[in-house]
């Protein structure tokens, strides 16, 4: 889940059958907490019904050059001025054409031509129509102007070719709308995150893990991906789709994850080790299925790296933020681990509690600090506590320069 909460996203839809796909943007748009206005070309009509963003947004669907909002205010400038960004999905190549040549004859081109807010634009067309020089001439001119694009995508269109000119996917377009909403004050940081569980293979079918989705990590890498900086997320074994832009490490056990973080450790300012990493691995794995026998089977476990603690001991280290996941004593485990672990900060949960264990989208924490101060947070869902622990992480690394 995405958080736009109190921005204002104007969504421009043109004619093309690609129109329906900003039905489910609309409604992913709203979801996160934007307050999204629709304007539709005329050609947009006959695809979709006005009625249907109408309903979706809860705000009237602007159609005409001249209508007029409130009677000082004229339509096209209160449109401009109230947008935090100005999106146009599907963008056709007549549209394009028409932004980048500066022309204004309708009420979408003339309120783009208005506004000072981000414009992002999401191609999409015939494979030949992409590929037309004019048209890429155009791309090219809109971004020495300023403006975004999310690359159209490559597959099967509904004209019958198969090529380039599919409209990207409202999940990454809506990546996109969040990066260029978020305060790039991450840029010229490199993140690491760990994210998941470990396996710890018993043999080829069996394995040692835990409850751990992922989320928390993942929401993480995707928050300071959004805030401009380069993300290295070291994952264990999930069913998430990676944020697009970070650079992604898959592993599986918790030696893997060792090896990968302390390969990268170096070149990150920062480091955040949401990972349920386990702490224990059999000492032998067995390389044939084991087989059920009568009597009771006992497997030797063997410690596994402690990779917080290994990066505490750094001489030149990042800073470094810990998770800890806890279903007793919170507060007490929790400060010792910030103590021995040499920690910058610490999130701590009861994972007990509803709403703030594994598999759910929402936590429950509380932020502990070097200096003693605990920080107790209410229910909240995961990427905005994401947003949370970056802001805490951005002062706290000011505070010591």
């Amino acid at each position: 889940m995405h958080t736009l909460t109190g921005k204002t996203v104007v969504l421009g839809v043109c004619g093309g059958i690609a129109a329906y796909k900003a039905v489910e943007l609309l409604r992913m748009l709203t979801r996160a907490g934007a307050a999204v206005h629709v304007i539709m070309t005329k050609a947009a009509t006959e695809f979709v019904t006005p009625l249907t963003f109408q309903s979706l947004s809860h705000n009237p669907v602007h159609l005409e050059l001249f209508n007029l909002i409130q009677e000082q205010e004229i339509g096209h400038i209160s449109l401009a001025d109230r947008a935090d960004l100005f999106l146009i999905a599907p963008a056709t190549a007549n549209i394009i054409g028409k932004i980048a040549q500066g022309i204004a004859d309708d009420l979408l081109t003339t309120t783009v031509m208005a506004t000072t807010a981000p414009v992002l634009l999401a191609p999409a067309m015939n494979v030949n129509m992409y590929r037309n020089s004019l048209y890429q001439q155009n791309e090219t001119r809109l971004r020495q102007h300023g403006y975004h694009l999310v690359d159209a995508e490559h597959g099967s269109l509904a004209c019958g070719w198969e090529g380039a000119g599919r409209l990207a996917s409202p999940e990454r377009i809506l990546e996109e709308v969040c990066r260029l909403l978020a305060p790039q004050d991450l840029a010229g940081q490199t993140v690491l995150v760990t994210a998941g569980p470990t396996r710890e293979e018993l043999d080829p079918v069996r394995y040692i893990t835990n409850h751990s989705s992922g989320l928390m990590g993942y929401a993480l890498a995707r928050a300071a991906l959004h805030r401009g900086a380069r993300v290295i997320l070291v994952s264990g074994p999930t069913c998430l789709e990676p944020p697009c832009g970070v650079e992604l490490i898959k592993v599986v056990s918790a030696l893997q994850m060792h090896e990968a973080v302390m390969a990268w450790a170096g070149e990150c300012s920062v480091v955040i080790k949401a990972a349920a990493v386990a702490d224990y691995r059999p000492a032998q794995r067995s390389g044939t299925k084991l087989k059920k026998k009568d009597n009771e089977l006992t497997i030797r476990l063997e410690k596994n790296p402690d990779i917080v603690s290994e990066l505490g001991q750094l001489p030149e280290r990042p800073f470094l933020v810990g998770f800890a996941a806890e279903t007793t004593d919170l507060q007490a485990n929790a400060a010792a681990k910030l103590a021995a672990k040499n920690l910058d900060l610490l999130v701590a949960n009861d994972v007990t509690q509803p709403g703030a264990g594994f598999n759910v989208t929402t936590n429950i924490v509380r932020l502990l600090y070097r200096d003693g101060t605990v920080e107790p947070l209410e229910l909240m869902q995961k990427d905005e506590l994401a947003d949370l622990i970056l802001d805490r992480v951005r002062g706290l690394m000011a505070a010591t320069k």
